[in-house]
């Protein structure tokens, strides 16, 4: 499949440890991530049925709407359960394998979403590896969607949670926004953490014209919060849909980059 290892805490946490299939589905800020992702993407996608390569595709979230949209899709994830798991899905294809050592050909698709996979690679020459075969694989003037997740993600998600006032939460907090990465050891896997700043430049410095998105915007830990303290959901509420407004309205100003939980870098290759 591949010469290059994955990390064996990534493997593990997504074989047995989390159904990434209901992650974006489970929860309100997961719901939010959703149709922001869809949105972003669809405000930039080519018409179907361009051909998507979403690598890092998991259990295929995002491959199933995409090809329901018409999208010719291949699927490539690393974790064996979620390639079982993507199988299922009506108009992809599916295949085992690795961001940073794709199977296809040059010039081959219209776009390459990486969705998952620089978050998943904790250093700087494994993204950049990851995005040069994205860069290979895409057709001149083709498009480009890089996710990561933003540095301070984890210090909101822990105050929704009520944990900072934990002394051993605080510790693993305050090392995670010192070196912006996650060992992979307790809770959440091994994974890096981005500013917007710099995930645009890793993704410009692979050759792409691009500029960066925040996903959920200024309120999605609000929606964890009210989640986690009422035990009741609020997809479908005023909260709900405020916070969405909040997150489309946050859009033009990059100094609120930094709120989002998930970022999306999205561009070209130039043509």
């Amino acid at each position: 499949m591949t010469s290059h290892q994955i990390a064996p805490e990534v493997m593990t946490f997504y074989a047995s440890t989390i159904d990434e299939a209901a992650r974006l589905s489970s929860s309100a800020d997961g719901r939010l991530e959703m149709v922001r992702t869809q949105e972003l993407l669809r405000r930039h996608l080519p018409p179907a049925p361009a051909r998507i390569l979403d690598v890092g595709g998991g259990p295929g979230a995002h491959a199933r709407w995409l090809a329901e949209d018409g999208y010719r899709v291949h699927l490539v994830d690393p974790v064996p359960r979620h390639i079982e798991q993507a199988k299922r899905i009506n108009g992809s294809t599916v295949e085992l394998g690795d961001a940073r050592e794709l199977t296809a050909e040059t010039e081959s698709y219209d776009v390459v979403l990486l969705l998952g996979p620089l978050y998943h690679l904790l250093g700087r020459d494994e993204r950049d590896r990851a995005l040069a075969e994205a860069y290979r694989v895409l057709r001149p003037g083709g498009l480009l969607a890089a996710a990561g997740i933003n540095r301070y993600a984890s210090l909101f998600e822990h105050t929704a949670f009520a944990h900072l006032h934990n002394e051993r939460m605080h510790k693993s907090i305050g090392n995670i926004l010192r070196t912006q990465a996650h060992d992979g050891k307790k809770a959440f896997t091994a994974a890096y953490f981005h500013t917007g700043e710099q995930l645009l430049e890793e993704v410009q410095d692979a050759g792409f014209e691009a500029q960066v998105f925040g996903i959920e915007g200024p309120a999605w830990a609000m929606l964890k919060a009210t989640e986690q303290h009422t035990g009741e959901s609020v997809v479908d509420t005023p909260l709900f849909k405020s916070a969405l407004t909040a997150a489309r309205m946050a859009e033009p100003y990059p100094e609120l980059l930094s709120a989002s939980s998930h970022l999306l870098a999205v561009g070209r290759r130039p043509s």
